[in-house]
């Protein structure tokens, strides 16, 4: 207990069990047999057996299957996997996940800058950590704290929700101004009033599909410094295609409903420059927060809502004032 109790809680130190299994490797393989039924006790989890030397430094893996199946005189030296993948002491739990992820593993050693032995990680552990990441990542994009309670006293909980409702308020603000400075155009024509709800349904839906894949990617380490332009670049012609195909679809529709081919056309503009907005700002606003060490998950959507919100509402009112009052 004092051992993990040494390591901070999201470490490998804090998730590994610091009793484990350990053999030379200068012995047979009827020895751990034997070793085995002496013990007469196994963890419930476990794939291999982690080979160490006289000072306990970590030398490899024996395979369960190659103790079983193997001949009972083989040495341990000639069957172990030196290749199997290592957890360092200090390593946070989220990247141990990926680790597990990456490699398929169901147990990892843990092990120290010196490489000594210090305990083993089993995926049972690791499904914990997922579990948790899960329920923080749904939880802060809601604004909420996970480690608030959930039966806990109304006015405590109002509070928690308070912060975010209140930045959320203020970017709702920020639209309404901007729309604000368009209503003479809403007066004059009111198929503005009518139609650019969808411009901005739109733009807000494709930005938070860039940003729901950019924030996962964080989160599982697909996403770093080195492939985000050519993330940008694609999400960007995602956009630039689902703009074409939808812009079309839409202005169809405008037309046909009003007989007002300018508006149809106004409106497809807006569609456009609206879903390439979202997925520049899907793509861009939590890269910047990482940079800020803001929680993407947390402030992402707030930020998000609000760019595809203003420029949804400039690109289709902007527009229909400067084409459809110019007539």
């Amino acid at each position: 207990m004092e051992q993990v109790l040494a390591y901070p809680e999201d470490s490998a130190g804090g998730l590994m069990d610091p009793d484990v299994l350990t053999i030379r490797p200068d012995v047979t393989l009827d020895v751990v047999l034997r070793y085995f039924r002496v013990r007469g006790e196994l963890p419930e989890v476990f794939d291999m057996l982690f080979v160490i030397d006289r000072q306990g430094r970590y030398l490899g893996s024996l395979k369960l299957t190659d103790l079983l199946t193997a001949h009972p005189e083989s040495m341990v030296n000639e069957l172990m996997d030196t290749s199997v993948i290592t957890i360092a002491v200090d390593m946070h739990e989220s990247q141990v996940a990926m680790e597990f992820e990456h490699h398929d593993l169901v147990t990892a050693p843990v092990i120290d800058s010196e490489n000594r032995l210090l305990g083993w990680i089993s995926i049972d552990d690791v499904v914990d950590v997922i579990r948790d990441e899960a329920e923080h990542t749904v939880l802060t994009m809601a604004g909420l704290d996970e480690e608030g309670d959930m039966f806990a006293p109304v006015v405590q909980s109002a509070l928690r929700r308070w912060i975010w409702l209140s930045v959320n308020l203020i970017t709702a603000f920020m639209a309404a101004l901007v729309l604000y400075a368009f209503e003479p155009t809403l007066d004059q024509i009111v198929a503005t009033a009518v139609l650019f709800p969808i411009v901005m349904s739109m733009g807000g839906i494709a930005g938070t599909q860039t940003l729901t894949l950019m924030i996962r990617g964080m989160a599982t380490g697909q996403v770093s410094g080195g492939n985000t332009p050519a993330l940008l670049k694609k999400e960007l012609a995602v956009g630039l295609l689902n703009g074409i195909v939808f812009s079309i679809v839409i202005a169809a529709i405008a037309i046909f409903w009003y007989g007002d081919i300018p508006l149809g056309l106004v409106m497809a503009a807006a569609i456009l420059v609206n879903l390439l907005a979202g997925a520049l700002a899907g793509a861009l606003v939590p890269v910047i927060l990482k940079r800020m060490s803001i929680d993407p998950a947390l402030a992402g959507g707030v930020v998000l809502t609000t760019v595809t919100d203003v420029i949804g509402i400039v690109a289709f009112i902007g527009l229909a004032s400067f084409v459809l009052l110019a007539r």
